[in-house]
């Protein structure tokens, strides 16, 4: 018997497999998409898609908007929530800050009597609306209880209601130099890495991070640690509708006006951004990093696709092909996790 036992050979030791970091795997595909599309470019224009100043920064200009959307998104999505309100709150927050940034010299004001005023009012204002509808939202989650995606979806509705009721659908035009300057150059690109920069410290290192991710990973023990999950909900969709007012003002003073039209559909490029970007809708997995790359292959897939020719409802139709893909991704990963 002990010679049996002798003789036995010893178990292998089980090998750790290396993993690339998320946000690496990401930033890979990123690249492999752009070189596709160079690759293209040649085959289909004759002309590089990457050497084009241009085009890299328009891209990267509209990327910024979107970008300061997802931003807020991904820190829902982490506490396992959703935001379908975000484009709109855009829109509204863009309409009503456009309409306090008017100059004197225009005949038709929204308030001829609120003409030529600092900037920093309409800014306030842009911020402010965008922070209410954020806080209405999730007052309402954390109070009433009712599913994210059903209180998000009414205030998408209503604030989009609102923005076209506030002028009865007339654009806000003639805006103030002094509030066009925050859309000008690369001040929206700026404005969006100091965003991001300032939440992916707040995510990693502080308390409001803690909780955000202790929310996501499991709510009850959340609780039971002693954590004021209905308080920090609000918080986090108040921080989210306030990036939403910031990206109204960013997308009004860009365009020099502000129309209620902004911002459609941009809540789900949000959503995409944050998903391709490795943010679990499972939740308590995501970081503004991986975000931020996400929103970048959203940029190169669109100026991409322009680029070559492809039809606008064809890339909204890839688009949505994505969204599914990267869905179905974070599913497998999540059941993976499960097995382990």
């Amino acid at each position: 018997m002990n010679a049996i036992l002798e003789n036995k050979p010893a178990t292998a030791p089980i090998k750790s497999r290396r993993r690339f970091p998320t946000e690496l795997s990401i930033f890979l595909v990123l690249i492999g998409i752009g070189l596709v599309f160079e690759l293209f470019g040649w085959i289909v224009r004759d002309q590089s898609f990457l050497m084009n100043s241009q085009r890299l920064v328009l891209m990267i200009l509209q990327v910024s908007i979107i970008g300061l959307l997802a931003i807020g998104v991904t820190q829902v999505i982490i506490t396992t929530g959703i935001d379908l309100s975000s484009g709109s709150v855009l829109a509204l927050s863009a309409m009503i800050a456009a309409s306090l940034a008017q100059t004197s010299d225009f005949a038709r004001a929204v308030f001829p009597s609120l003409t030529d005023l600092p900037v920093w009012i309409p800014v306030i204002a842009g911020l402010g609306v965008g922070l209410l509808a954020g806080a209405i939202n999730g007052s309402i989650i954390a109070i009433t209880g009712i599913p994210p995606f059903i209180a998000t979806l009414g205030m998408m509705v209503s604030a989009r209601g609102l923005a076209r009721f506030y002028t009865e659908g007339q654009p806000v035009s003639m805006l103030s130099d002094s509030y066009t300057a925050i859309g000008h150059g690369a001040m929206p690109v700026i404005i969006f890495l100091v965003v991001a920069v300032i939440f992916h410290i707040a995510l990693r290192y502080t308390k409001y991070g803690k909780y955000t991710y202790a929310i996501g990973g499991n709510m009850q023990a959340a609780r039971t640690s002693g954590i004021n999950v209905k308080r920090h909900l609000v918080i986090v969709y108040s921080i989210a509708g306030l990036l939403a007012g910031l990206a109204g003002v960013v997308a009004s003073a860009r365009a020099a006006t502000g129309q209620a039209g902004m911002g459609m559909s941009y809540e789900l490029d949000a959503i995409a951004a944050a998903v391709i970007g490795g943010t679990s809708l499972a939740g308590g997995v995501g970081r503004i990093t991986g975000t931020v790359i996400g929103a970048l292959i959203l940029g190169v897939m669109a100026s991409g696709f322009t680029f070559v020719g492809v039809d606008a409802y064809i890339q909204d139709i890839i688009k949505g092909l994505i969204i599914v893909v990267a869905v179905v991704i974070d599913q497998y990963r999540n059941k993976r996790k499960l097995k382990r």
